[in-house]
């Protein structure tokens, strides 16, 4: 008995080339129990005909599950599935369980009442996705990576795949991040003044678990990067929000108790303003005064492509008291979840202290894959191409915001992939983020951004970084629509 070639279909958006994707389907009809041993699978040319693809893509997926075991040649009857084919495990589904724990009680901290940005799983499927900080797969150099990914997978880099570095990373990343990455901010650090992270999250986390306890003050921007303030709040430090105006955070607000101060200088999130090089003088100032160590978060400094970036913070620095944190998160792609933070070195050696004593350290080879990519050029060539394509779409935004009436409470003057917006005060913007999903437009609304309990609901954020420059201006008429009619 033979399987049905109706059984086989490729989805629109599949993952992974046609060849894959096949093999894919095969040994999952396997492994389910849907496909049994003995059964003879399509011939290559019916299975071809049936979804659209080549005849030699076909017979190259069998020929691969033939290598793997999961099928088997019968000379000119055809392929069908092996004897030796992995046994589908049998088991019952779990039922739910009736449990005698009062969470309640049990549960001595809570983490799950934050604020959190809708972002569903499947934005790429919206005609309009004004989403921010996602990866454009059109933009991505998929080949290099590819490439890179199998040279760290070799003999020769045997060693930093499988070995564990205990609480140490990569030379060669961190190699180029000291000689490439970070003079291009103004910034020289020793190796030993740098720590690879599991993204700018993992780094602020370390560094808040370093700074602060429950006895200290940490002032952040309002509003802010909402993850940043929920993490401080599970701290138990003192959390002190301060205003931003158009030009980022203002020292001379700065209380008196201020320990710890976090801010994004070069592009304040969410509003985007930059810190003029003035003001970050009498930041490094107050904070001198205030003996206050300074946390700057510099997570798209690569995007400059209407001017060049003001220096780092951290590159004005003299007393080392500024703690610098970077990501490759917006530059490559956020599910790499890579970062950097760079301290003075009695800083970074208790960073790297308990970076250790919870993840021991980032993957060896995703670090190896990641130094290859920068080191070839190819992370280069990558930010170039980004950027022309981000100013194409920052202009086509620009224009239709204007055409259509809308209000811009904050453009970043050297780039970025997004624009913060104002709507009449009238308007909740979480409840017209959910009105345009029904028409395929996805934006994202600025309440939780902001501290307190009374938060302003007529902000939010339009990114650009993955919605095509010709789907900009219809996106942006459907907002103004929306807008009108709330």
């Amino acid at each position: 008995m033979g399987i049905s070639v109706d059984t086989f279909f490729l989805e629109l958006n599949g993952q992974g080339t046609l060849q894959a994707q096949i093999q894919q389907m095969i040994a999952e009809g396997i492994l389910s129990g849907r496909f049994h041993v003995g059964e003879k699978l399509p011939s290559s040319r019916k299975l071809a005909a049936h979804l659209g693809v080549s005849r030699i893509t076909v017979t190259l997926a069998y020929t691969e599950l033939l290598a793997n075991d999961y099928l088997t040649a019968k000379g000119r009857s055809g392929y069908f599935v092996s004897q030796n084919a992995p046994v589908p495990p049998k088991y019952s589904p779990v039922q739910k369980r009736d449990e005698n724990v009062d969470w309640s009680a049990a549960l001595a901290r809570r983490f799950s009442d934050g604020d959190v940005l809708p972002k569903p799983s499947n934005w790429r499927e919206y005609k309009y996705p004004f989403i921010y900080g996602q990866a454009d797969r059109k933009l991505f150099d998929h080949a290099n990576w590819r490439l890179c990914a199998v040279r760290a997978l070799g003999h020769k880099d045997f060693a930093s795949l499988t070995g564990d570095y205990m609480d140490q990373d990569d030379p060669l990343l961190i190699e180029f991040i000291a000689r490439h990455t970070l003079p291009r901010r103004g910034i020289a650090a020793r190796p030993e003044e740098i720590l690879i992270t599991m993204g700018a999250q993992n780094a602020l986390w370390l560094a808040s678990r370093i700074l602060l306890n429950r006895n200290r003050t940490a002032v952040i921007e309002d509003p802010c990067y909402y993850a940043l303030r929920d993490l401080l709040n599970h701290s138990d430090c003192k959390v002190s929000p301060l205003a931003v105006d158009s030009d980022g955070l203002t020292p001379d607000a700065l209380p008196d108790e201020t320990d710890v101060i976090f801010t994004t200088p070069s592009h304040q999130s969410p509003t985007t303003a930059t810190m003029p090089v003035e003001r970050r003088y009498e930041l490094l100032k107050r904070a001198r005064e205030l003996d206050a160590m300074v946390v700057e978060d510099d997570y798209e400094f690569e995007m400059a492509f209407l001017g060049s970036p003001s220096p780092a913070l951290k590159s004005m620095d003299r007393d080392g008291r500024v703690i610098y944190v970077g990501s490759f998160s917006k530059s490559l792609f956020p599910g790499l979840r890579l970062g950097y933070i760079v301290g003075s070195e009695p800083f970074i050696r208790e960073a790297r202290a308990l970076r250790s004593l919870v993840l021991r350290h980032p993957p060896g080879h995703i670090q190896r894959t990641a130094a290859y990519f920068l080191s070839l050029g190819h992370y280069d060539a990558q930010i170039r191409r980004m950027s022309k394509t981000l100013a194409r779409r920052r202009e086509a935004l620009d224009t239709a915001v204007e055409q259509y009436g809308l209000t811009v409470a904050g453009r970043g003057i050297m780039g970025g992939s997004s624009l913060w917006m104002s709507a009449p005060e009238r308007v909740d913007t979480t409840k017209l983020a959910q009105k345009l999903q029904s028409q395929g437009v996805h934006i994202e609304p600025g309440a939780p951004f902001f501290n307190g309990p009374h938060r302003p609901r007529n902000f939010y954020r339009l990114g650009y970084s993955s919605i095509g420059r010709d789907r900009i201006a219809p996106g942006v008429k459907l907002i103004a629509d929306a807008i009108r009619s709330a």
